[in-house]
């Protein structure tokens, strides 16, 4: 048994991995991913209210702050299923940050990015599931990849490094209480995840000390806040592909755990009418329960974590985009919601989250019924979309969120994995 701590053990772990020009390309396209949906957050009620708390001016730590918040409003930022943490808004912003900050190229900030993708999702898969029930793993478990990739940035030697994972770890939080209310905290936990890394590692480069025990200590992270952890996942698989390549994009504005959902009802809208629908069924395993049975939806963002909502625009409308969620599609599809029941069932519960499926089941007013499953969503790795998918997604949020010319700064992004110097990202709409 090592003497190490696991923050050591990890921060071993992620400094011995090999990086292949292969995966600095997917950091680019994830990179891109990013900034596309921090950009497109600026077009949104709450991405106005950022910017007129930003003002003109920040420091780097508030600057990650804010495009960590801009990136996770839109719902279309990636997410990794076993760890059920969402890497992108908070790995992305705090490695943008510093390297602008410290004029650092290419290549360095996406090995950063690998870095901090793996540190964040290594924590998160070691949580347990019931974490997960009242913390907001991305809140919480976000702290570490910022940290981590701040870290590489700096040049950190592992002992410095453990420090600032350890005071990231102390800053950890962030609460599902605002569900009940559709309130604007998820954005706040992307942005305070992505700038408690930054201080950490900040603090630590000036000498500043922290908890090596941060996760197992008797006082520590999984005593407090995961009563069925497993410690052992956090260093796991060492020699595995990183888990930035296990993440998955995502195809539709709305909330990851409605994804599979999605993704069997628009292969049903091409194989039955939804005017001779008289019932539909989704079968999911609980935690999109948990999160997204919501059979009223009173906004966009409940929309937007609502199964029964998703499904009816999955079967009803020509495309699941930002309009679907907005107040017209929900008052045009409240009567197709009413006909969806949404219930846990095999294989899918044993399945996650290692799997996130789902079937749904449209029974026809003449006795015909239809099912379709899936086993993964649309964007897993299983089912992954192409960079050529990716781009045109850029394209969209980048319009969307008002850039003038996307193609360029597209380029400019793809180009970190040619080592190329970081584009300027614009706080303000053009």
């Amino acid at each position: 048994m090592s003497d190490l701590t696991l923050t050591q053990q990890l921060t071993e772990l992620i400094a011995s991995k090999p990086v292949t020009p292969t995966d600095l390309e997917h950091a680019a396209l994830l990179a891109l991913d990013t900034m596309a949906n921090a950009l497109a957050g600026r077009a949104t009620e709450p991405g106005a209210i950022l910017l007129r708390w930003a003002g003109e001016s920040l420091d780097t730590q508030r600057q990650t702050f804010l495009f960590g918040a801009l990136t996770h409003i839109l719902e279309t930022d990636d997410l990794h299923r076993a760890s059920v943490v969402h890497p992108g808004c908070v790995v992305v912003p705090a490695a943008w940050g510093v390297a602008l900050r410290e004029g650092i190229r290419g290549h360095a900030v996406l090995k950063a990015i690998l870095w901090g993708y793996e540190a964040a999702i290594r924590v998160g898969m070691a949580v347990g599931p019931t974490h997960y029930r009242i913390w907001h793993n991305t809140a919480t478990c976000g702290p570490y990849g910022s940290a981590m990739a701040a870290a590489a940035l700096l040049q950190l030697d592992a002992p410095a490094t453990v420090h600032a994972l350890g005071n990231a770890g102390a800053q950890s939080s962030g609460l599902w209480q605002f569900m009940d209310t559709g309130a604007m905290t998820k954005h706040l936990h992307a942005g305070r995840a992505a700038e408690a890394g930054v201080l950490a590692a900040d603090l630590a480069r000036s000498g500043f000390s922290g908890p090596s025990k941060i996760l197992e200590g008797a006082k520590g992270w999984f005593v407090a806040t995961c009563p069925d952890a497993d410690p052992a996942a956090v260093t796991r698989d060492p020699a595995g592909p990183w888990q930035l390549l296990q993440t998955s994009i995502k195809p539709w504005p709305s909330c990851r755990h409605t994804h599979p959902t999605i993704d069997a009802a628009l292969e049903l809208r091409h194989r039955v009418a939804v005017e001779a629908i008289e019932r539909i069924e989704v079968e999911t395993y609980p935690a999109a329960l948990e999160v997204c049975d919501r059979p009223v939806p009173r906004s966009d963002y409940e929309a937007k974590f609502s199964l029964q909502h998703c499904v009816a625009a999955a079967l009803a409308r020509e495309a699941v985009d930002f309009a679907a969620f907005a107040g017209p599609a929900r008052e045009e599809l409240a009567a197709l919601r009413e006909r969806v029941t949404v219930r846990v069932a095999e294989p899918y519960a044993t399945a996650y989250p290692q799997a996130w499926g789902s079937a749904v089941t449209a029974t026809a007013r003449d006795g015909g019924r239809l099912t379709v499953r899936r086993t993964h969503a649309k964007g897993d790795p299983e089912a992954a979309i192409s960079p050529v998918e990716l781009i045109a997604k850029a394209r969209m949020l980048m319009a969307y969120g008002g850039v003038r010319e996307p193609d360029r700064l597209i380029d400019a992004i793809l180009a970190l994995s040619d080592d190329a110097a970081l584009p300027d990202l614009p706080l303000r709409t053009d």
